[in-house]
């Protein structure tokens, strides 16, 4: 099974690459060939039992993603976006990577051949769902997104479920909660501070806190989200029909939950790290963000969570980016 990741020197990129080399496989295939692409040039795994070939460049280029589908692999990943907050204030950058780029891929894939259908996993996000909001978003609510980014996102659900419709390819798009804790260094998404406010005292540093802690919103683990990619690649699609865009399970915490936690794990002294800082910018995108779902269609095809709780959260960002330590 030859597999293609676009976005693949993301984080989440990162450790689903991570994942397939060290499984081998993808569901009952072997893995026989991965191609990873991005803007910059992913880190090459080592000691890999199949080829691995790595390029760089921009994949809303024309010709570049007929180029990387000249071998026709057999799962494509589309992880590569422009992020929420740089989409929002890059207007024609968002709307050239997010859209242009997705359509693009896709029509890459139809012109390939008919005999070429390959798996496609998008990676969408919450932020296609707009205010106002029930208690929890079911599968039924309509998407009404308030940013760009967000727009971007839902006109790429379309194009998905047209284009698996018109028998193209196999798509299946997962809504992504935000990733909590998101590893390395801070990026240009407008929900950066959640993952900010516990990565950052947990490494002995100080983070700033830009809206307040009444501040409800949907999460998942980084180890989730490769789970929800890995199922999505691997699972019987005839029970998803046309729709073929789905809300991934996650947990709905605030702020303040979330600080609680992060005081019952690693203690008062971590959390006094947190300044508080009002940033109207980022309160503003954040306000028209979903707080809680009911991910009752995903569960029921099979995606599930890695944890149960936001103390879980912490622990596995622990486990798997500290070495099982913290900065007390």
């Amino acid at each position: 099974m030859h597999i293609l990741v676009f976005g693949a020197a993301g984080m989440v990129g990162r450790k689903l690459v991570d994942r397939l080399v060290t499984d081998g496989r993808l569901g009952k295939d072997a893995i026989t060939k991965m191609t990873l692409h991005d803007v910059v040039a992913a880190k090459k795994p080592k000691k890999v039992g199949f080829p691995v070939e790595v390029s760089a460049g921009d994949f809303a280029v024309p010709g570049v993603a007929e180029k990387l589908l000249a071998n026709r692999p057999d799962v494509i990943f589309h992880l590569a976006a422009i992020v929420s907050g740089e989409a929002e204030l890059d207007f024609d950058k968002g709307y050239r990577i997010n859209l242009d780029g997705t359509r693009m891929l896709f029509d890459a894939i139809r012109l390939t051949g008919s005999s070429y259908k390959p798996r496609v996993v998008f990676t969408s996000s919450i932020a296609v769902f707009g205010a106002p909001f029930p208690e929890a978003i079911g599968d039924e609510f309509f998407t009404t997104p308030l940013l760009s980014y967000g727009t971007q996102k839902a006109i790429g659900e379309l194009l998905l479920a047209d284009y698996s419709r018109r028998g193209f390819m196999e798509g299946v798009g997962i809504r992504l909660p935000t990733i909590c804790i998101r590893p390395g260094l801070p990026n240009k998404a407008a929900s950066g501070f959640f993952s900010g406010i516990l990565r950052e005292p947990l490494s002995g540093k100080e983070a700033i806190l830009p809206v307040s802690e009444d501040v409800r919103h949907w999460h998942a683990s980084p180890r989730s989200a490769v789970g929800f990619l890995i199922h999505a690649a691997t699972m019987d699609t005839a029970a998803i029909g046309p729709r073929r865009n789905l809300t991934m399970p996650g947990l709905s915490a605030t702020v303040g939950e979330q600080i609680a936690a992060l005081k019952r794990v690693a203690g008062e002294k971590v959390a006094a790290r947190i300044r508080r800082e009002p940033d109207a910018f980022i309160a503003g995108i954040v306000a028209g963000w979903p707080r809680n779902f009911d991910a009752r269609r995903a569960r029921e095809l099979g995606f599930t969570t890695a944890e149960k709780t936001f103390d879980d959260i912490i622990r596995i960002h622990i486990d798997e980016e500290l070495g099982g330590k913290f900065v007390a």
